[in-house]
């Protein structure tokens, strides 16, 4: 029984490194993949070398190999989502007489969101080879403080082009490098941004879409049950005017698959709303999210403060060339290799 209770937590722990680490991924020393191993540490003293080397093994193939374990679990999540709303919400709010086009919208919007999603996991995000080096390298100037001339990739052996990086899942060098996405199982680079970017919007409104439908069926349930107008009896035995809370908590007891699915895509919608919002603002001043963590850090360098002021380097970031330039970069990125044949 001990040992069984001890497992329990260790696999919580593992999980919870895992949730860490998948915050962190790439940040090596970053504070969260430091606790996340040191916790694991800890719980190495009382539990099986054999159970610690199969762990182990299993998070250097989630987070340092391309895996389709996140793949398929958006697979999953999406199903179970579709299938509580085709199998419920779509049946009483079509004998409720809620209009057919609402109904069908979250269809439309998850065909949309598979095709960007197979776009953006199948597309090559821009990987550097030997044969296009020589195009990528004069894509971009070297802005001399995220970027700088002359250095060379230890693992492909080339000069990396400003705004590249090395991806250590993928194994090569990415143009345009935003950040490697486990949900697609791809790097985000410049020749699928433009999927990535439309593959969010469309997920959060397909999310948003299922919320407000959900949201509005049970909306009409308490007003033809005219539920607000009727009492209860409390634990004391006094009656009560029925209040919100007990609103939700007799909803959740009569539909309780319909208001856990509806409070699982309000979470999703605010989270990924803010994520959209976060690439869009990228997106629009032409940023990637790994240069976007490197200029704060560069802001926060104590490197730089012992600098006297005339030798410190700023960043300033000179990719931008307006609104529409931007987003022009991001849904043809042929035309500035293009440009650079000619």
């Amino acid at each position: 029984m001990e040992f069984v209770t001890l497992l329990g937590i260790y696999l919580c722990s593992v999980l919870a490194a895992i949730a860490l680490l998948g915050l962190c991924s790439g940040r090596k020393e970053g504070f969260l993949a430091r606790s996340a191993s040191s916790a694991i540490q800890v719980l190495s003293f009382v539990i099986p070398t054999r159970l610690q080397r199969v762990t182990q093994q299993a998070l250097h193939r989630l987070f340092h190999t391309r895996s389709c374990l996140f793949v398929g679990l958006h697979i999953a999540l999406q199903a179970a989502v579709y299938g509580e709303y085709t199998w419920e919400v779509f049946v009483y709010c079509w004998e409720l007489q809620f209009p057919l086009l609402l109904l069908l919208l979250p269809y439309l919007l998850l065909a949309g969101n598979v095709g960007c999603f197979v776009l953006c996991s199948r597309a090559n995000p821009g990987i550097i080879t030997t044969s296009n080096h020589t195009l990528l390298v004069k894509v971009y100037a070297y802005d001399g403080v995220l970027f700088r001339k002359g250095v060379v990739c230890p693992t492909c052996n080339l000069e990396k082009p400003a705004r590249s990086k090395h991806c250590s899942l993928c194994s090569a060098c990415v143009h345009r490098f935003d950040h490697h996405c486990v949900w697609v199982n791809n790097c985000i680079g410049a020749f699928n941004a433009r999927y990535f970017l439309l593959y969010l919007l469309t997920l959060t409104a397909t999310a948003a879409a299922v919320a407000t439908i959900t949201a509005a069926f049970l909306v009409q349930v308490v007003l033809l049950s005219r539920m607000m107008e009727g009492r209860y009896i409390d634990d004391e035995g006094r009656e009560r005017a029925v209040d919100l809370l007990f609103l939700i908590q007799h909803l959740f007891l009569t539909f309780p698959r319909i208001v856990f699915m509806l409070g699982f895509v309000i979470l999703l919608t605010l989270i990924l709303g803010a994520y959209s919002c976060f690439t869009l603002c990228l997106a629009l001043t032409n940023q990637t999210s790994n240069e976007w963590c490197k200029s704060r850090r560069c802001g926060s360098s104590a490197q730089l403060t012992v600098l006297p002021p005339s030798r410190q380097a700023v960043y300033k970031n000179i990719y931008s060339k307006g609104v529409w330039m931007n987003l022009k970069e991001i849904f043809m990125p042929t035309t500035a290799l293009e440009r650079k044949k000619r």
